[in-house]
């Protein structure tokens, strides 16, 4: 048997992580039919000090985006139970059309093509999502003066 020494990471190793994110304190509505997913992604962005509102489902996500005007920001699955995330979004965009959204899938490209998701005019992130790519896309579209 060999034993080693449990060893913490360096101030130079935690540096070295890829280029810090800055979060925000933006709204955000998640609407993502996997609960494991939607816990993930709502944590990942408490901790980084955005607001979070919750969805199950894209009827939902609308339901949700009606009791306030206050969010800055939807984070969509494409492929979602009672209106997929390019319907709710479209619903959504005749109340307010600056809306900014991200949509994210785990299909390959041509099923969420095929859900309204053209490529490069919305924003979208492949599943599985890394953090540092979701907190960085978010903090890109945040910024941008466009969709």
């Amino acid at each position: 048997m060999i034993y080693l020494p449990v060893v913490n990471k360096t101030d130079n190793e935690e540096k070295s992580e890829p280029n810090p994110v800055r979060g925000g304190n933006e709204i955000i509505l998640v609407a993502e039919d996997d609960e494991g997913v939607r816990i993930f992604i709502s944590e990942l962005l408490i901790e980084h000090g955005y607001a979070i509102i919750e969805a199950i489902n894209g009827a939902d996500a609308i339901e949700q985006f009606k009791k306030t005007d206050q969010i800055d920001l939807l984070i969509f699955d494409s492929v979602m139970p009672k209106k997929n995330g390019r319907e709710a979004y479209n619903e959504i965009y005749k109340i307010k059309p600056d809306i900014k959204v991200i949509f994210t899938s785990g299909y390959t490209r041509d099923v969420f093509l095929d859900k309204g998701i053209e490529d490069k005019k919305f924003n979208f992130l492949q599943k599985p999502v890394f953090s540092h790519d979701l907190l960085k896309k978010v903090r890109d579209v945040l910024d941008k003066k466009v969709k």
